[in-house]
């Protein structure tokens, strides 16, 4: 059986090049609306951070998405962001002892 090609993105902070499903994508509408997409599918330019708390706090205190998205990100979305990420790595680790 052959191997499946697991998808990569590129993370818009660390340009480091890790598995989709180890990234979360920022979307920004036409109507310059931002939020995250945790489907991955959601119509709109997106960009992707990794799922790591210190990657966030970078990505705040440089603004690195206003420039990616070419649009002005408030530093509540980021705190909003921050605290999405922190839950999705607690689901994780909870999934993670579910199986053992």
């Amino acid at each position: 059986m052959a191997k499946r090609k697991v998808p990569m993105r590129k993370c818009v902070v660390t340009g480091e090049m890790k598995p989709k499903k180890d990234m979360l994508r920022i979307v920004k509408t036409k109507e310059d609306d931002i939020f995250w997409d945790d489907t991955g599918k959601k119509n709109g330019r997106g960009a992707y951070v990794s799922l790591d708390p210190e990657v966030i706090e970078e990505a705040k205190k440089k603004d690195v998405l206003s420039s990616t998205l070419k649009t002005k990100v408030s530093d509540d979305f980021y705190d909003e962001l921050l605290d999405h990420v922190n839950y999705r790595i607690a689901r994780l680790e909870i999934m993670k002892q579910n199986e053992q």
